[in-house]
């Protein structure tokens, strides 16, 4: 079953860079930011990252990890975060598992082709495990801010 706003979100355990497994009974009392993405290395993949990098302390101040998942290798990730200096973990999902908990696999349109991808998106998960926030069919300009000043009023609630 899918995930839904204002609900628990389903315990998951998953393969993370660093030799991490991520599991969200695990994060407990602190805010998560799980953020979807198509591609390692990819142009408006590698934005999206350079922005939760770059304002990740602000995300730590409000309490708040964050974690990118894409259907890409460990190597695959590990080479990513280690080219882009990214200062969090990138989960693996080659299963796809995630991707199904968070409904995220959607049709999309490539020059003039037909594939099954992964659709942009970002969760906000309280310190209980629920799920607060979400943003689908992401536009990478300014969406970083928008997670940001979410986990940040959330935060204070």
């Amino acid at each position: 079953m899918a995930v839904a706003i204002d609900q628990p979100v389903a315990d998951f355990e998953a393969p993370a860079t660093s030799g991490q497994t991520v599991s969200l009974a695990e994060l407990k009392g602190k805010q998560v930011v799980i953020y979807f993405y198509p591609k390692d290395s990819t142009p408006g993949c590698t934005t999206q990252g350079q922005g939760f990098r770059d304002q990740l302390e602000a995300f730590k101040a409000a309490n708040t990890e964050v974690f990118g998942v894409s259907r890409d290798s460990l190597k695959s990730h590990e080479n990513f975060k280690a080219k882009q200096a990214f200062n969090f973990e990138l989960i693996s999902d080659k299963e796809e598992a995630l991707c199904q908990l968070f409904d995220v696999i959607k049709l999309k349109k490539l020059y003039g082709k037909e594939y099954m991808g992964v659709d942009r998106s970002t969760f906000l998960i309280d310190k209980n495990g629920v799920l607060r926030q979400e943003w689908r069919g992401v536009k990478v300009p300014g969406h970083v801010d928008a997670v940001l000043a979410a986990a940040e009023t959330l935060n204070k609630a």
